[in-house]
C-alpha cells in the first residue's frame, strides 16, 4: 500500500497548519510516513532548519506515524541550489525537495536542471520536463514528482510518460498547504493511475520509496 507522502508544508513556510496538526490529519486519512517540507531560500533557512529538526526530535519515538525532516528549495537562483542543499544536509534534513519548473508559477529558466545538479532527492513538478533532466535524475536515483496538486498536476501525464520511458523513479505526493488538500492514499493512488500508472507500477514506486526512506533513517 502506498501510504507515504514526502512533501507536505506547515505554517513554519506558506502552509496554515502547525507540523503537529499536519502529522494528526495525515495519520487520521492512513498515511505511515510523512516528511515536512516547507519552503525555503537563504531568508528562512536557517530558522526553518531547526524548527522542523526540532520538531522532528520530540515527535514521540513510539508513534504509529514516521515524520522526517525536509525542506522544498523554492524559487532559488541557478546558483543557490548547491549551497543550500549541503547546509540542509550538514544540519541534519533527511528530505529535500526542490520546487521545479511549474507551468502554473513563473519559475526560473533551468530549474529542473540547477536542482538536479544539486543533493536533492525529489524534483516536485517539474513541468515539461526534458529528456536529458529526466536521464540525469535517472542517473543521481532523484525521484520525480506526480502531484495531487491543483495546477501542478496538469504535467503529471507528461512526467509519466518521460519517466517510464527513460527509467527515472517517481514519488507520489500532495504538496499540501491546506486541510482541503489532504487526501487518502487510495485518492493518491488514483491520480498516478490517472496519470498513466497501472497497478504493478505504482507497486514499484511503492517499494522504491520504502527503500528509500530506510537507506534515510526513519528514525534518528
Amino acid at each position: 500500500m502506498y501510504n507515504v507522502n514526502l512533501h507536505c508544508h506547515s505554517l513554519l513556510s506558506d502552509g496554515v497548519l502547525l507540523p503537529s496538526e499536519v502529522v494528526v490529519r495525515y495519520s487520521a486519512v492512513g498515511y505511515k510516513v510523512i516528511a515536512i517540507t516547507d519552503h525555503t531560500d537563504y531568508s528562512n533557512i536557517e530558522f526553518t532548519t531547526r524548527a522542523i529538526l526540532e520538531f522532528t526530535q520530540h515527535w514521540p519515538k513510539d508513534s504509529s506515524m514516521k515524520v522526517l525532516p525536509g525542506i522544498e528549495l523554492t524559487h532559488l537562483p541557478a546558483e543557490q541550489f548547491k549551497p543550500l542543499a549541503q547546509y540542509a544536509r550538514r544540519q541534519g534534513i533527511k528530505i529535500i525537495v526542490a520546487h521545479g519548473e511549474t507551468l502554473v508559477e513563473p519559475v526560473i529558466k533551468g530549474t529542473n536542471r540547477a536542482a538536479l545538479e544539486a543533493d536533492i532527492d525529489i524534483l516536485a513538478h517539474p513541468g515539461l520536463i526534458s529528456d536529458e533532466d529526466v536521464k540525469l535524475a535517472k542517473e543521481k536515483g532523484i525521484f520525480l514528482e506526480i502531484t495531487s496538486r491543483k495546477g501542478h498536476s496538469d504535467t503529471n501525464i507528461h512526467i509519466v510518460e518521460r519517466a517510464l520511458k527513460l527509467g527515472a523513479r517517481l514519488a507520489l505526493n500532495t504538496d499540501s498547504h491546506s486541510p482541503e488538500d489532504i487526501i487518502t492514499p487510495e485518492e493518491l493512488i488514483k491520480i498516478g493511475m490517472r496519470a498513466g500508472l497501472s497497478e504493478k507500477e505504482i507497486d514499484k514506486i511503492c517499494l522504491e520509496i520504502n527503500r528509500f526512506i530506510e537507506e534515510r533513517g526513519a528514525r534518528w
